[in-house]
């Protein structure tokens, strides 16, 4: 995975690149950074504004919350289920 752009100069490359004035290639040489990652940034860019179906930015951020989230309950509900398997044995029925 290449080095992270902070979201203000993706989008202005994206704004750049939406002008049309200069091809891709260009902008790519001129900012440093690959055409694909010009190319990847206009087709988010695109969903976050609703133009093309798809996760938005914030969507799939929320969705990495709430599967982090759920690894975390997950792993607290079997720490809870080998306690009480682990007392339930010390109180054995006579």
């Amino acid at each position: 995975m290449g080095k992270p752009y902070p979201k203000e100069f993706r989008d202005d490359v994206v704004r750049v690149a939406r002008q049309g004035n200069t091809p891709l290639a260009q902008l790519a040489e001129d900012f440093g950074i690959s055409e694909a990652s010009i190319y990847n940034w206009m087709r988010q860019a695109d969903v976050d504004d609703g133009v093309r179906p798809g996760m938005t930015q914030s969507e799939a951020a929320e969705l990495r919350e709430v599967k982090k989230r759920n690894r975390v309950l997950e792993e607290e509900n079997l720490i809870l289920r080998r306690a009480a398997a682990f007392f339930a044995k010390d109180i054995s029925p006579k």
